[in-house]
Formats: structure tokens, C-alpha cells, sequence
């Protein structure tokens, strides 16, 4: 009997209720704000539906294209709203999975570029050197972390060099943000290749850093590139750090930043508390979105840069609840057979952004978190079954028909 379980949540930006912070009149030299600003087990961003604003489709006008950095070229990923611009930019860093960087998949953080997009920016994804199917090898630097992100940097250069010339950027409205190694990225970039872009007024930094568990002492070494960031960077910043993060533990977030700011580096730090069962997912997480969004409107009006909502952008929308069980109700679950349930069992313990699929044949898969966990979950049980499979619990409810054996549900775009 077929099946398959799948986690979705700390993807791409691994490495990654609304909840307000202080708004400040400005950034300031290290400021730490730690209200214990606990986020809820699970979050859900409410569309708000404003009949005057013209509608993106949910497809967020996505491309790829190739960007040129040195010798190599960068498989890169857009979205925009639609028309001619010209539009403010945020690029985007992502993290980095374990193994061949070559192998990490394209990097695209639809949550994170919804909300970007929705606002009137174009959203750029660089996958630098080494990723995905981008050029060249992964540039490690061994256990050398300031200069890990230095190298890394140069291919976020290149790609805000390449996309000012691009007639629908506002070339004067410009910030750069990363997750987890993006986020190291992120701060190396500003402490040095910035000053080629007069237009980039600030940086954000989700989780970042970079965990090297084979080199001895990695944690004072991460610490002390922050600090040479932090003693050339010009540009204000803000640092978002949750208390439950499973890849930076204890104190070392609040190492970081103490030496990036002992220089007098302008940067605010949010300490957002525990989220889900991992902090560390959450900017790859829609759910995220509440808690990450209310901090970085602040900080986006205080360095200048627009906020005001443009676009209506479609979510994924689950389907209409049948009544056909109590989503607690296990044997009620159709074609499962023991570990099915025991699948199902497992499903009922994540938070309520998930979603079950299920075939004739019996094969299976759940999927939590994430951006579309509907999507994740049905094309995990398709992988494993020649029969259709179909959405039986989305959420806290079940939307299965029995009465239509041929019914097929989709992620509603």
C-alpha cells in the first residue's frame, strides 16, 4: 500500500493574529525590543477585499530569468504587479539546504512575494552561484563565515546592478532581504556592495546566519562576521528573530547583534517569540505573514519606502466543508488501512494550516505549513498512487464527497 507523508514549512528559506511592535520615528543603534511578542500556534492572514484596487493574478505575473554575475549567470525568479511601473523593489536572499547546492530547488517565496506584490513591489529571487540551476559551485570559504558572505554577496550585487537598468524598477526605492544564510548575506552585502546602489535605503534580516557544525568554535566565528558587517554598514536594518528558533539556540541571536551594532550600526531587533514549532520557518510559512508584515510596514515607512496596499492578489483557497464526518474521526476516513490511520492520526497533531489527500488505492499524504499546503498534499499522494487522489480535511474540517467518487479538488488559484 502506497503512501507518503510530507512535511511543508521550512522549504526554501530554511535556515526559514497579526503582532504589533513599537513603531519608531526612525531606526536606531542597537535597539532591542523584547516584549515576548509570543505568536499564537497558528496565524491565518485574512484577505481583505477592497473592490477599488485593480486585482494581480494569483500567478504574480511570475518569470525566470538569467541575470550575468562575473562568469556566471543566476537563474532568477520575478514577480510584479502588472503594468509598465515603475514599481519599488525588494530582492529577496534565500537560505541553504544541507548537500549540493546544485540540487536545492528554485528558490520562490510566494507567501513573502504576495504581500510584497500586493503592495506595488516587484519581488527579485536570485539563486546565487552554485544553486539550483545557476552557475558556477557554491562558494564556502570553509569555516570562514565573513568572507562565506562576502562571496555571496557579489551575486546580490550583480543582480541589483542588473535589475535597476530594467525600465519598470523605481531605482530610488530599493531594500534587500534574506533568510537564514540570506539573511548573512543580506548584512554582508550591505556592509560593502551597496555603495554601488544609491537607491537601496535599507536591509532586513529574517533569522540569518550561517550554522557550521563541522568547523570548531562556528558560533564566536558568526558572531565576529556580523561584527565586521556591522562596523562598515551604512544602511539601516531590521533583525527578526523568534525564541523557539531550532538553528540559532540560546543567547547567540543577541550575540549577533550586539556585535553588529557595537560600531554604531543602525539596526532594530524583534524578538517575535515562539512560532509554530519552529521560528526558524517563518517567512516560508503563510501563516507567517501576520507577524512578520505589521514590523517590516514600520520599518519599509520609516527608511521611505511606499506601503500602502495596490493590488488585490488571490490566495489559495480551501474548499467548502461537506459535513460528510467530524475531522476528528479517524475511522472515517475512507481506503486508509492501519498506517493510513495512524497517517491521519499524525495529521490531526499539526497546526490547522494543513490539508489530507487521500486515493482509491489507499495511498496518502499530508502536508502543514507552508504556502499551499493543499497543493503539497495532493501532488504527494498523486507521486504514489495511479488513481486520482482527492482532498478529504483541509484545516479543521473535512471536505470529502463521498458522493462523487470522481471528484478531484484543487488549490484554488
Amino acid at each position: 500500500m502506497a503512501f507518503r507523508q510530507v512535511l511543508s514549512g521550512c522549504v526554501m528559506v530554511c535556515a526559514l493574529a497579526a503582532v504589533s511592535a513599537s513603531a519608531l520615528a526612525e531606526p536606531f543603534p542597537g535597539a532591542q525590543q523584547y516584549a515576548k511578542l509570543d505568536a499564537p500556534a497558528f496565524g491565518t492572514v485574512q484577505p481583505v477585499v477592497d473592490p477599488s484596487l485593480p486585482v494581480v493574478d494569483a500567478s504574480l505575473n511570475e518569470s525566470v530569468i538569467q541575470i550575468p554575475s562575473g562568469d556566471v549567470t543566476l537563474e532568477t525568479t520575478i514577480f510584479k504587479p502588472d503594468g509598465a511601473g515603475p514599481f519599488p523593489m525588494i530582492v529577496f536572499n534565500h537560505g541553504k539546504l544541507p548537500g549540493n547546492a546544485h540540487e536545492q530547488p528554485r528558490a520562490r517565496p510566494l507567501a513573502f512575494a504576495r504581500e510584497f506584490v500586493r503592495h506595488g513591489y516587484v519581488v527579485v529571487v536570485p539563486n546565487r552561484r552554485g544553486f539550483a540551476e545557476s552557475g558556477g559551485e557554491y562558494a564556502g570559504n570553509g569555516c570562514n563565515v565573513e568572507a562565506n558572505g562576502f562571496s555571496q554577496a557579489r551575486d546580490v550585487a550583480a543582480t541589483v546592478a542588473y535589475m535597476e537598468k530594467q525600465p519598470f524598477v523605481d531605482t530610488k526605492h530599493v531594500v534587500v532581504a534574506g533568510a537564514s544564510h540570506g539573511g548573512l548575506v543580506t548584512m554582508a552585502y550591505g556592509a560593502r556592495d551597496v555603495q554601488e546602489a544609491k537607491g537601496v535605503r535599507g536591509l532586513i534580516n529574517f533569522s540569518g546566519g550561517l550554522r557550521q557544525d563541522e568547523c570548531p568554535g562556528w558560533q564566536k566565528n558568526l558572531t565576529s562576521a556580523f561584527g565586521e558587517y556591522g562596523e562598515h554598514v551604512k544602511l539601516p536594518s531590521l533583525w527578526m528573530y523568534g525564541s523557539n528558533d531550532s538553528v540559532w539556540e540560546g543567547n547567540l541571536p543577541d550575540e549577533m547583534f550586539a556585535s553588529y551594532s557595537a560600531h554604531g550600526a543602525k539596526a532594530d531587533m524583534i524578538n517575535f517569540g515562539a512560532y509554530k514549532n519552529d521560528a526558524h520557518r517563518l517567512v516560508g510559512d503563510r501563516d507567517g505573514v501576520a507577524i512578520w508584515w505589521p514590523r517590516v510596514k514600520t520599518f519599509l515607512a520609516d527608511i521611505g519606502m511606499p506601503t500602502d496596499r495596490q493590488y488585490q492578489v488571490s490566495v489559495p483557497q480551501a474548499p467548502t466543508p461537506t459535513g460528510y464526518a467530524s475531522v476528528d474521526t479517524v475511522t472515517a476516513v475512507p481506503f486508509l488501512d492501519e498506517r493510513g490511520r495512524e497517517g491521519y492520526q499524525n495529521f490531526l497533531h499539526q497546526y490547522s494550516s494543513r490539508a489530507f489527500a487521500v486515493s482509491d488505492s489507499g495511498a496518502w499524504s499530508w502536508a502543514e505549513g507552508g504556502d499551499d499546503p493543499i497543493s503539497v498534499a495532493l501532488s504527494g499522494c498523486q507521486k504514489q498512487s495511479s488513481d486520482p487522489c482527492r482532498l478529504y480535511a483541509v484545516n479543521n474540517a473535512v471536505v470529502w464527497n463521498d458522493r462523487n467518487v470522481s471528484q478531484t479538488q484543487t488549490a484554488s488559484r
